[in-house]
């Protein structure tokens, strides 16, 4: 399955790479909901959380330790990030490869959205 963001990892398109490895890639997103906003991605293309698979535990927890990695490199991690992975259409899944989205550098409230909640069927 081919996604913009398979289309990243082999260099078909640019991104502003900020961290790469046999693994994992990390790159700045196009459209950054604060100041530090990072898609960290496994190069292996699983499209959804659902889809994770118990061989897959080790990648997807590099996914956390690249963020950690970033966030101390950077030096946001002791004010503080937010890690966000989105689980399909509902949750604003839009690119189907999971990504960890990384963001810092500004203070961030809880609940992230002020919609009006749908109570469960």
């Amino acid at each position: 399955m081919s996604t913009i963001f398979t289309k990243i990892i082999d260099r078909e398109i640019p991104a502003d790479i900020v961290f790469e490895d046999d693994n994992v890639l990390a790159f700045r997103d196009i459209n950054p909901q604060a100041p530090v906003h990072v898609l960290i991605i496994p190069k292996k293309c699983i499209p959804t959380i659902n889809d994770i698979q118990p061989d897959d535990e080790a990648l997807v927890g590099k996914l956390f330790t690249t963020a950690a990695k970033l966030a101390k490199e950077w030096g946001v991690a002791e004010d503080g990030y937010r890690v966000v992975m989105n689980c399909n259409e509902y949750a604003g899944q839009t690119v189907f490869h999971i990504h960890l989205h990384m963001l810092a550098g500004k203070p961030m409230g809880w609940p992230p959205y002020t919609e009006t909640l749908k109570q469960p069927v």
